[in-house]
């Protein structure tokens, strides 16, 4: 990779229930790249909120988002590709984590769909009470920012195929 061409790190970003998780573990296994599942990195304190049906205000998302940058930085100084997954709900957050490189993937779905999903959801700390206050809070892609939307309702495979075909289209290096 030329000095002058970052490694690529896409943020798979959306609610919870969207299939980020999903998503990206798809995408890594079919690139090679490294898996950072971002909701490992939430402190503790943010964890028994959400677990609590808290929803995280900005100053208890700052640290956790700050901790995402850092795994983004490493992973590029160290001239590796990567995928985290992250909600990235708001754009002051996607700004946070935005450097030459970063792609967001935004898995969008409707609230019916969403809340299905999280139905049927097990082991996870977020519960479904708290996709109301998500969707509140999300705000989409700009056509500025570096990225573009997937529709959460395709099957992961249609959705990984998506994300390939529009990194190759737009040019993004896609070896780790």
């Amino acid at each position: 990779m030329s000095q002058h061409t970052p490694p690529t790190i896409l943020v798979i970003m959306g609610v919870s229930g969207s299939g980020k998780s999903t998503l990206a573990g798809v995408l890594a296994g079919r690139l090679g790249w490294a898996l950072q599942e971002g909701d490992d990195l939430h402190p503790a304190a943010n964890v028994a909120k959400m677990e609590a049906g808290i929803p995280l205000t900005d100053d208890d998302r700052l640290p956790w988002l700050a901790l995402i940058r850092e795994w983004i930085v490493a992973r590029q100084d160290r001239g590796e590709s990567g995928i985290v997954t992250c909600s990235a709900l708001r754009r002051s957050y996607r700004d946070i984590l935005v450097r030459p490189g970063v792609e967001f993937v935004h898995l969008a779905g409707t609230r019916h769909d969403l809340a299905e999903r999280l139905g049927r959801r097990l082991g996870h700390f977020m519960p479904a009470s708290l996709l109301d206050s998500q969707l509140e809070t999300l705000e989409p892609l700009g056509a500025d920012e570096s990225g573009f939307v997937v529709d959460a309702a395709l099957p992961v495979q249609e959705a990984a195929a998506q994300v390939l075909g529009w990194l190759d289209a737009h040019g993004v290096p896609t070896h780790a």
